[in-house]
């Protein structure tokens, strides 16, 4: 099963082209799911379909789901919502009040995520498409479960025994109720499922596909995203450069747009080289309906097989005496490392990654570390234990 993710800039026209390659993907008979991790759910308006809980057939053997956040809610995690509710009633809330409160902020995005890993393991997908959201909500969801296997890892051992421990104590003077096993166990579920979001996501079978426009802003921030993906381990395997005006009967006016998109696309061949970089020209018309965004996809991927096995490395490599990330595009001077305990904090700008790292190099102190080429190379002494 192939997962491919979209993301860019808001506005640069990323639905379309998610919309278009999963089209694409039907028409050459693949069974194929295209769904959204943006709470504005403009696929469905795209594909001219009505919205649906459970996948809709847009097409032959093209699907479309649009998650209903409420029912996903409690399926996932009704137990520690429920919880919340009780102990906001308990402190005087009224029961509308506390129930529009426990709808946590980036809750629908992140049930999103768990409904994907849902249909991933449900086997009926040849290809699924994932629309995602504008790259910064993309980026801190994209790091979010390996920030909560962090967090979990450390506390939820201690806070099960503390909990258990201190419990009359809370309940006599918070006057709140402490959470019980049940309560627990639904976050460790939680915390399971984002796992397995993250592995499939970060695994050999899917690759992010960065859609821009060729205008300085978004280039720039196009560039960071790289950066910032390759640092949280996820593959990046094409740059789509959309809505690029033909220089074809271009008059004074076009002619300039013409000659600004091309400086900008030089530099994007450049500097994100050796990632292809596709593009779509700037259409007549807004392409709604299959048959439309069959035709952009075809226009887009012009007879390249979207849809093979990503050609891209990971980014994190390790080895008996080193472990190198790939950051590409990263400024030396926007880099930190630090080292604590048995982890590697790398910084990127204003994105951290927290590394574990392995049991033998955990022992060993570090010898030096560089960035060249694009890949940040961090060597251990060989054989000398911490």
């Amino acid at each position: 099963m192939r997962v491919l993710l979209f993301t860019g800039k808001g506005g640069v026209g990323k639905t379309t082209v998610a919309a278009a390659t999963a089209t694409l993907a039907a028409g050459r008979g693949r069974r194929t799911l295209v769904v959204s991790t943006d709470t504005a759910h403009s696929l469905a308006d795209a594909l001219g379909v009505p919205p649906s809980d459970a996948p809709v057939e847009a097409a032959p053997g093209l699907h479309l789901q649009q998650v209903d956040t409420q029912r996903s809610l409690e399926r996932h995690w009704g137990e520690l919502r429920d919880y919340a509710r009780d102990v906001l009633a308990e402190l005087g809330l009224d029961e509308v009040t506390s129930e529009e409160i426990t709808v946590l902020p980036g809750a629908e995005e992140v049930i999103a995520l768990l409904e994907l890993r849902e249909q991933a393991r449900s086997g009926r997908w040849d290809v699924i498409v994932v629309d995602c959201a504008p790259t910064a909500e993309t980026l801190r969801l994209l790091a979010l479960p390996e920030a909560l296997d962090w967090h979990v890892n450390r506390l939820l051992p201690a806070g099960r025994r503390l909990l258990g421990a201190l419990s009359p104590v809370i309940r006599h003077v918070a006057k709140v109720s402490v959470p019980q096993g049940e309560v627990i166990s639904a976050g460790e579920r939680l915390h399971r499922g984002l796992l397995e979001v993250r592995a499939l996501l970060a695994g050999d079978d899917a690759s992010v596909r960065l859609v821009l426009t060729p205008e300085a802003v978004v280039v720039a921030e196009a560039r960071r995203t790289l950066t910032s993906l390759s640092l949280y381990g996820y593959r990046v395997d094409a740059v789509i450069a959309n809505r690029v005006f033909p220089a074809e009967d271009a008059d004074e006016w076009r002619r300039r747009w013409v000659e600004a998109q091309a400086r900008q696309l030089a530099g994007v061949h450049e500097s994100f080289a050796p990632l292809p970089v596709l593009t779509v020209p700037y259409l007549p018309g807004e392409p709604v309906g299959t048959e439309a965004l069959a035709r952009v996809g075809e226009e887009l991927y012009r007879g390249r097989d979207p849809f093979a096995r990503p050609d891209v490395e990971p980014p994190l490599r390790i080895s008996a005496d080193e472990l190198s990330l790939r950051l590409p595009l990263a400024d030396r001077d926007d880099l930190d490392l630090a080292r604590k305990g048995d982890e590697l904090i790398v910084t990127a700008g204003s994105h951290r990654r927290v590394v574990a790292l392995p049991a033998a190099l955990a022992r060993r102190e570090i010898s030096s570390a560089a960035l060249r080429d694009g890949r940040l190379r961090v060597r251990f002494e060989a054989g000398g234990a911490r």
